[in-house]
């Protein structure tokens, strides 16, 4: 059991104010929904938000219901908080009543792009106490509202919603019954002369909820932020910007255009002018794309014009009329150019999957280009409704002034607004104005919301519906009819009641098959003489398509809340002992929202390989055991990997927008004058449901496995300051900090080495995934470092809440343990190594090793050699000895002589411990300096190396040592000697590798794992890309953390010297590496792998992911599956391509794998490593850390070292 007691100072303390710790920008004005002259609607229920205390408020529901026990009526609520929050925050609500987490656990919020929102079912007649709290991005860590507890009065029952506004607890709110429609505010006050301003505009839509009932409202109207509007009686539009001011301070040259030139465009289309695109019409744009030619350019561009455009849209940043008279078309066919400019983008070569992202953000906020809106003269029906003799003049003259005039002159976003606003005006009262002028009006309005691209999505997918084909009607007609069976379920607890699953479920199938139908439409591209009509369409296709991705994501966190409603990741892992049907609908929904992923253009190919391989596990079911093993512990086991694939790939969305966005809106809203609290951030909340999924799908198998959310790499004890950093790298721990330390790392490659950063690292917490044997986990174990790591979400925000904090961390391979601990203790207290290997079984051996081998298998080296004796020329591998070329060399000589042995070793079970080994040779020591003295380098070289001894890390003579040295090291070449050598022992075609073999690594005490170069993929017919491989590798001597390594090791790096081991390159299916020990308890009866596909690089070197992980009883030949693999790629050598030491990334289906799918094949091989792990343990004579691979069916070992 895993056990983590962090001081937690939680929610049970409520009816006080808490401390906040630092105050979030509302980004909403702030006006209550009910405002005076207000539409009629039914009359609010009034009740003020009073300072109280929950043990009243709970006093007094008891005494209500004591006098009245009948009274249990429901109360459905819709809260919603006007209140915008930093990237990566979430708001929840939590209250005095267990609906609202009894104090404890809040509720969580949706965000939308108006305000945060949730739905509460809550008892009747009840006095309810509560908050609002909002969560950071870097955990569970809260900021509550100051002042008193809100109390609100509830009803016997009804429906309800309330607006609130963050830190006004004091604030009187309206309790508003839902109406069918509700649009507020009336024209209440003169601005100047014949002018009259409104508040219409504010408004509030529940559901999809029509404007009138046949016109639905704009999608625009929601999420403005801009000026409200003012209905005009004569022509009087401001023509002053009041308030902006722009600060060009420090911007780069991309943002610097666009706001130079913000300051001179007033209007619109002068603003969509300075869009980035390069249309050669666009005058403004030209030289802005002209420096856009890199790939880093482009995506600034692009960023630059999702965040202008989308502030203009939401009237963040106003649009006046400046003088001039440009008709809608111009803005029409400004919009065409840029939208050619964007998908061409969109399809290109070079475009990455950021860029797709930020394009995607582009097209909502671009007008429409169809026909009727290029026209010479478009949308004139509003002039024939401002001259209709059946209205008031008065009402003419608004229509005239307000919205005829301006949008005729200069259009903008703003003439939406004043449309909705004068509709929702002369509607509120019916039959105050003609039948027929209120018709046509309505169809100006729907013509309006059709140039802004601003319908809803039925508007959107029934615009395209005369372009599809029969297919494309099937999908249409199918989604539409689920669409409205749907919708017709009132409440989201309704979903697990009268079918109400397979209807969501439904929903989002046909969702998903019309999106994948137009997105394969999409993909064919926009042809250079494509007519403009093909374009509008292509338009109207792109924002159904990207429309269609929101809603997925609104239907996708509507089944999570129903799924959470049943109980959750519990109810999934109960009812996994009954039937798998549960899973089977949970599984679908992820898969949808997997899908919805690739169809943004996000990952496609890794998008794929999931949605097969949970199509797969689905598929097979549930049967009782799989090979020798629990069924139901392999299918959670399997489905864990591909889950925590899934939770992986949203993370990486979210992290590719955290690092496009927050920092560029925060730059421009300051250069463009934005007040800070109307700064709209973007946020992540559109992908957020499918990682939701993940996790909750996550945590249900955790708990069928009874699994841990820790993973242990290295057991023990270790006391020390917690101190939270991004990476282990020298300097990323302030010198300053002398105590003992356990470090909370945030990310890892796989090669670092604690002590490098730190001498007073005891511990370390890493929050991601990382192979067991891979090279940092190597290394912690031999620096005797606790290492454990962790993703669960609510674990690591306990974890975050000790930062600071003087700790005890304490791992074993069953418990993991992080407490608050006296400072006075001992600092590391490491499980102790098994002392030998006593339990490893003999195996059976056929003959006797010669003579002239035996004392190569007993050397056990206990400290480097100094290489002084360099040789010439070239050494065959069997030739290779620890003094002429290292430990590693020396090693493989002898692996080739146990390896034409191999073939007759068999373990008491009678698997073969056969093994091949690819040929090779040596470059010994002294080849370096040989080449060193040819080039006239050696002086330069050795007056560095005398430096470097001494050289300062903090100021930085360290690094600026160590580059100079791999510059002259990494510019030699072998001799011509050499290469002719190397040519009579491989051929000259031959796929080879270079590998490092130094005379300080793969020693007892010090492996080096992975701390030197090896480059594989080359030839010598390519004689220069072979010299440069091998320059590469005597130049990994003297990186920054290898000096640093060596330091620490109390190595002088004078004495270091490289050889460079060649040998045949591989290709292989599969990569292991093998500890003879278990590394976890160091238990010696059992051998564990560690196993991934393709090149060994994958493992090694700590690639984001987990491999297949399995363990060998020496005693029984029982093979046990701690792990399935789950890595996005694997590497591979082709040998059509060119040998130039680079390698090919592919992604990789583990539904295709035998290790997965196979328990036959995943046992037969668990035996024969477990075989060949035993024989080289007894022939080298203490554990092994073993690196080979599996090519066909042959396995070949490529290193043993001392196990750590």
């Amino acid at each position: 059991m895993t056990s983590l007691r962090p001081l937690d100072p939680s929610f049970a303390v409520a009816g006080a104010a808490r401390p906040r710790h630092r105050v979030a920008a509302s980004a909403y004005g702030g006006s209550a929904l009910r405002r005076r002259g207000a539409v009629a609607v039914p009359g609010p229920r009034r009740f003020s938000c009073r300072a109280g205390s929950s043990a009243s408020a709970a006093e007094r529901t008891k005494e209500k219901r004591k006098n009245d026990p009948s009274k249990q009526n429901k109360v459905l609520l819709q809260v919603c908080l006007e209140h915008q929050v930093k990237f990566g925050e979430h708001v929840g609500i939590v209250g005095s009543i267990k609906e609202l987490g009894s104090w404890k656990n809040p509720v969580e919020l949706e965000w939308t792009p108006d305000a945060w929102v949730c739905q509460l079912e809550l008892p009747g007649e009840t006095l309810v106490e509560f908050k609002f709290v909002i969560f950071l991005k870097e955990g569970n860590e809260k900021i509550w509202e100051d002042g008193n507890n809100r109390v609100v009065d509830l009803p016997k029952g009804g429906t309800f919603d309330i607006v609130c506004h963050w830190n006004r607890t004091k604030e009187p709110l309206d309790l508003l019954g839902t109406p069918k429609v509700t649009f507020v505010g009336k024209a209440e006050k003169e601005i100047g002369k014949g002018s009259i301003a409104s508040r219409d505009v504010a408004r509030e839509q529940v559901g999809n909820v029509s404007v009138a009932a046949e016109s639905e409202s704009s999608t625009l109207g929601g999420q403005w932020q801009g000026s409200e509007a003012i209905f005009m009686r004569s022509n009087e539009h401001g023509n002053k910007e009041s308030g902006r001011m722009w600060d060009t301070t420090g911007l780069d040259a991309i943002s610097l255009k666009l706001v130079e030139g913000d300051k001179v465009s007033r209007n619109w289309w002068r603003k969509l002018y300075l869009l980035p695109c390069s249309a050669s019409q666009l005058e403004l744009v030209r030289g802005l794309v002209s420096e856009s030619v890199d790939d880093q350019s482009r995506l600034e561009a692009l960023t630059c014009s999702a965040i202008y455009l989308k502030w203009i849209y939401t009237g963040q940043i106003p649009c006046f009329e400046d003088g001039g008279h440009h008709r809608p078309n111009k803005h029409a066919e400004i919009s065409r150019e840029i939208f050619r400019e964007i998908e061409k983008m969109y399809y290109g070569k070079n475009t990455s999957p950021q860029d797709l992202l930020v394009i995607r953000k582009i097209h909502p906020c671009l007008p429409s280009f169809k026909s009727e809106f290029t026209a010479s003269v478009p949308l004139t029906r509003i002039r024939d409704i401002a001259h209709r003799n059946d209205i008031p003049h008065e009402l003419k003259q608004e229509i005239k002034h307000t919205i005829q005039n301006k949008l005729h002159r200069n259009a903008g976003p703003e003439d939406l607004i004043a449309t909705e606003a004068m509709l929702a005006r002369i509607t509120k009262a019916p039959g105050e104005y003609s039948e027929a002028f209120v018709e046509q009006f309505k169809i100006f309005y729907a013509e309006l919301k059709d140039f802004f691209n601003a319908g809803s999505l039925l508007e959107q997918v029934e615009s395209i519906k005369e372009s599809l084909d029969e297919s494309g009607l099937e999908v249409f007609s199918s989604f539409v009819k689920a669409k409205k069976s749907l919708d017709q379920l009132e409440d989201v607890k309704d979903l697990h009641k009268n079918g109400g699953f397979d209807v969501l479920l439904k929903t989002l199938q046909s969702l998903s098959s019309l999106r994948s139908f137009l997105t394969k439409g999409l993909e064919s591209g926009l042809r250079n003489d494509a007519p403009d009509t093909a374009i509008a369409m292509r338009q109207k296709w792109r924002l159904c398509e990207i429309g269609l991705e929101d809603y997925s994501f609104v239907l996708l966190s509507r089944y999570i809340n129903a799924l959470e409603a049943l109980g959750g990741s519990a109810s999934l892992a109960d009812g996994l002992a009954r039937n798998t049907s549960i899973w089977d609908d949970a599984l679908d929904a992820l898969m949808i929202g997997i899908a919805q992923v690739s169809f943004s253009g996000w990952k496609p190919e890794e998008c794929i390989a999931i949605g097969n391989e949970l199509l797969s596990w689905k598929q097979t079911g549930l049967p009782e055991t799989e090979g020798n093993e629990d069924g139901k512990y392999i299918w959670a086991l399997r489905l864990k990997a591909t889950l925590d694939r899934a939770r992986r790939l949203t993370e990486e969305y979210s992290e590719a927008l955290l690092s496009i966005f927050p920092e560029k809106v925060e730059v421009l809203g300051k250069a463009l004058g934005i007040p800070e609290n109307s700064v709209r951030t973007y946020t992540e909340a559109e992908i957020r449901a499918v990682s939701k999924l993940s996790t909750v799908l996550l945590k249900a198998a955790r708990e069928v496995l009874g699994s841990s959310v820790w993973d242990v790499l290295v057991p023990g004890v270790a006391h020390g300051a917690l101190i939270h950093v991004e990476r282990i790298a020298p300097g990323s721990l302030p010198s300053s900090i002398k105590e003992p330390v356990v470090l909370v790392v945030n990310k890892a490659d796989g090669d670092e080495e604690v002590k490098a950063a730190g001498d007073n690292i005891v511990g370390v917490i890493l929050l991601q995934e990382l192979p067991h044997l891979s090279h940092l986990g190597v290394r912690a174990r031999q620096e005797k470092v606790v290492f454990v790591t962790c993703e669960d979400d609510d674990t690591i925000a306990d974890v975050r809440l000790l930062e600071g904090k003087h700790v005890r961390l304490g791992a074993s391979s069953t418990n993991v343990d992080l407490v608050v601990s006296d400072e006075n203790v001992s600092v590391i207290s490491s499980e102790p190594a098994s002392a030998g290997n006593s339990f490893a079984p003999e195996l059976t051996i056929e003959l006797s090793l010669p003579l002239a081998s035996e004392k190569s298998l007993d050397s056990k080296p206990k400290s480097y050699t100094s290489g002084a004796h360099g040789l010439s020329g070239v050494l065959e591998l069997s030739e290779a000895s620890i003094e002429s070329s290292g430990a590693k060399a020396a090693a493989c000589g002898t692996l080739s002589v146990l390896a034409s042995l191999s073939n007759k070793v068999y373990s008491d079970h009678g698997i073969p411990a056969t093994f091949r080994v690819p040929a090779g040779a040596v470059i010994p020591f002294g080849s370096m300096e040989d080449a060193l003295k040819k080039s006239g380098s050696l002086e330069s070289y050795t007056g560095l190396l005398e430096r470097i001894e001494t050289a300062n890390i903090e100021n930085g003579e360290l690094d600026s040592l160590s580059s100079e040295l791999q510059a002259i090291v990494s510019l030699l070449s072998p001799s011509e000697e050499i290469l002719e050598s190397l040519k009579n022992i491989f051929d000259q075609n031959a796929r080879l590798i270079v590998r490092s073999t130094a005379n300080v690594e793969d020693l007892a005490g010090m492996s080096a794992a992975g701390l030197y170069e090896s480059i594989p993929n080359v030839s010598l017919f390519n004689s220069s890309a072979f010299g440069a491989a091998t320059g590469q590798v005597w130049a990994s001597l003297y990186t920054r953390r290898a000096i640093l390594s060596r330091r620490a090791a109390g190595v002088p790096q004078k004495d270091a010297k490289m050889a460079i081991l060649v040998q045949e390159m591989l290709e292989p299916d599969l990569s292991f590496v093998l500890h003879t020990v278990s590394p976890a308890d160091h238990d010696p009866k059992l051998v564990e792998a560690e196993v991934a596909p393709g090149l060994g690089e994958t493992l090694a070197s700590g690639t984001r992911g987990t491999p297949w992980r399995l363990s060998c009883d020496k005693f029984d030949g029982r093979v046990t599956t701690l792990a399935f693999a789950n890595f996005s790629e694997e590497m591979l050598v082709l040998n059509s391509g060119p040998a130039n030491g680079e390698v090919i990334r592919v992604t990789v289906d583990y539904s295709k794998k035998a290790l997965s799918v196979d328990a036959t094949f995943r046992q037969q091989f668990g035996q024969r490593l477990a075989a060949i792990g035993q024989y080289l343990e007894q022939r080298f004579g203490s554990a092994q850390d073993v690196e080979g691979c599996l090519v066909g069916k042959d396995i070949f070992i490529v290193q043993s070292r001392p196990q750590p």
